[in-house]
């Protein structure tokens, strides 16, 4: 496969930066995107040039670091799947890829396709997780926990905050990722005893890092490589409101 692409290209946060064409030439339809740029990147480097910089790590679709907009579309479009997961047999010989970085003022570009989310990490500081002491572990079946729970926790905890919601959203909006991690937390027993103070510091801490509103368009579901659900949203605002009531523990 032979393709052109066109890169985002900006030194550092400071650069106005602007989108490159490169030609990518005898592309292994087998490979994934990300070694697909790879591959890029080695005759960049052969030619002297700067290569693409852009985030990965497992490149297994579970620590969510390959942040791209693949022609206008989170991850390139493919259902549940990151874009390290997709592959090039997706693209057709002769096609033009847009290839750009998360595109939102919370998520600021560091360099090329890297963005900061660490907005995201502050967010989680914030609240997301349990301080409580528990003791030494507890048996299986001391504290029992409702089927339906445990399955809408372990389906909320699937998100790996990689900020394609955010990302896909015309608002910047957040609200699928705080809201998945509010509620998997929520859902368990352990999670109980914070459970007002969490759900209001970290909407707060989402609105002071200016992510915008909700506004239910569904394009972060759709986007989203763990296909978190948009019940979770209203779970989230439905526990913010009680909170609210009830106040601080």
């Amino acid at each position: 496969m032979n393709l052109t692409l066109h890169v985002w290209r900006q030194r550092n946060a400071d650069d106005s930066g602007e989108f490159v064409t490169y030609l990518a030439r005898d592309v292994n339809p087998d490979m994934s995107f990300l070694e697909m740029l790879d591959v890029v990147n080695e005759d960049l480097i052969e030619k002297d040039e700067a290569p693409i910089a852009f985030d990965s790590d497992c490149r297994e679709g579970i620590c969510g670091a390959c942040s791209l907009v693949i022609n206008g579309i989170a991850h390139g479009g493919q259902k549940a799947t990151t874009a390290c997961q997709l592959h090039m047999r997706s693209f057709t010989d002769g096609d033009t890829i847009t290839i750009e970085p998360w595109r939102a003022r919370p998520f600021p570009v560091i360099r090329d396709l890297i963005v900061d989310r660490t907005a995201f990490d502050r967010i989680i500081q914030a609240g997301g997780y349990i301080s409580v002491t528990t003791g030494g572990t507890p048996d299986a079946n001391t504290f029992p926990v409702p089927k339906s729970n445990a399955d809408k926790a372990m389906d909320a905890a699937q998100c790996i905050g990689c900020g394609a919601c955010v990302a896909a959203c015309k608002n910047a909006s957040a609200m699928l990722f705080v809201s998945a991690k509010v509620s998997h937390l929520s859902l368990l027993p352990q999670g109980q005893v914070e459970r007002e103070n969490r759900v209001l510091d970290m909407v707060t801490q989402m609105d002071k890092e200016e992510f915008g509103a909700c506004t239910v368009t569904g394009s972060c579901e759709a986007v989203c490589p763990k296909e978190i659900s948009l019940d979770f949203i209203g779970h989230m605002n439905r526990e913010y409101g009680a909170a609210l009531i009830k106040g601080r523990a």
